[in-house]
């Protein structure tokens, strides 16, 4: 059974907008002197659960040029440019970044894994992303998801009216949780890959069917539509939370994290080595 036919989604994203991204990030690029390796959707259009009025969300990971590293004085690491319209954008540098994967932070991996990329550098990022998977700790992303499933129940599903998309905040986590409980590796950014894996079509058919009847809703209604509980999908949040409750994810040694500076070291002095050719091109 493909994914498609396993679970709803979508991750639209408008041509026009594509291209005015792409011009965002270049402008980017000339503002700041930096160099974008990767950039992709992140949020609802990542997740495959968009609805019409929902925002582009952008993230990006950023080289500086050599001296920025080279200082006593720590410097800012991020850059955020002003939400315009639909559009937010933000962005990590990548030694931030390399430092965010050292603690296995859920949302870099999430942003690694998203279904829309706008920029992908060939030679950094499919190194960038084994080194992901070489120090995920299982350990701190199960209890990452499984605070968030809790987190998000209590504070927005305690209502007899509910927004759509605050099952799915509750419902993706708890997948993610149930992911790293029971396979290898980090688990999916897509909504649809996180249920095709971890639901069985054939005992969880009612819940599946629920969850596409509400994807279904949400991604036509407004991010602010609101409707009844849905039975079906509560029953299993608060199994599942029990579930996560009784038996926690045991924490195992850290994962040996020095591959990471030499990442760092190497992509740093092959891009100012491309930066100063490209400028003595210029002076010549």
């Amino acid at each position: 059974m493909s994914t498609e036919e396993f679970l709803r989604s979508a991750h639209p994203i408008d041509p026009a907008v594509r291209t005015q991204i792409m011009e965002a990030l270049s402008d980017i690029e000339a503002t700041h002197d930096v160099t974008v390796l990767f950039a992709c959707e992140s949020g609802s259009r990542g997740w495959g659960f968009a609805s019409p009025d929902s925002d582009y969300d952008v993230r990006f990971i950023y080289v500086n040029r050599l001296p920025w590293y080279l200082t006593v004085a720590p410097r800012r690491d991020v850059i955020e440019v002003p939400i315009s319209g639909d559009l937010d954008i933000n962005g990590w540098d990548l030694r931030k970044a390399l430092g965010l994967m050292r603690e296995s932070n859920p949302t870099l991996l999430e942003w690694l894994r998203s279904p829309i990329v706008y920029r992908d550098d060939a030679v950094a990022m499919p190194r960038f992303r084994a080194l992901s998977e070489a120090v995920f700790s299982k350990a701190r992303g199960w209890h990452h998801y499984s605070s968030m499933a809790k987190k998000n129940f209590r504070e927005h599903l305690q209502a007899d009216e509910v927004r759509y998309k605050k099952y799915l905040y509750v419902l993706r986590p708890l997948l993610a949780a149930r992911w790293i409980r029971s396979r290898a590796g980090v688990p999916p950014m897509r909504f649809a890959d996180l249920a095709q894996h971890t639901l069985d079509p054939v005992r969880d058919a009612a819940l599946i069917a629920e969850i596409n009847a509400l994807l279904e809703v949400k991604m036509r209604a407004g991010e602010a539509a609101t409707s009844p509980r849905w039975p079906g999908i509560h029953a299993f949040i608060e199994a599942e939370l029990a579930a996560n409750a009784a038996e926690p994810v045991t924490p195992l040694p850290s994962a040996d994290g020095s591959g990471l500076d030499a990442f760092l070291y190497d992509t740093v002095l092959r891009l100012e080595a491309g930066n100063r050719k490209k400028e003595e091109a210029v002076h010549d």
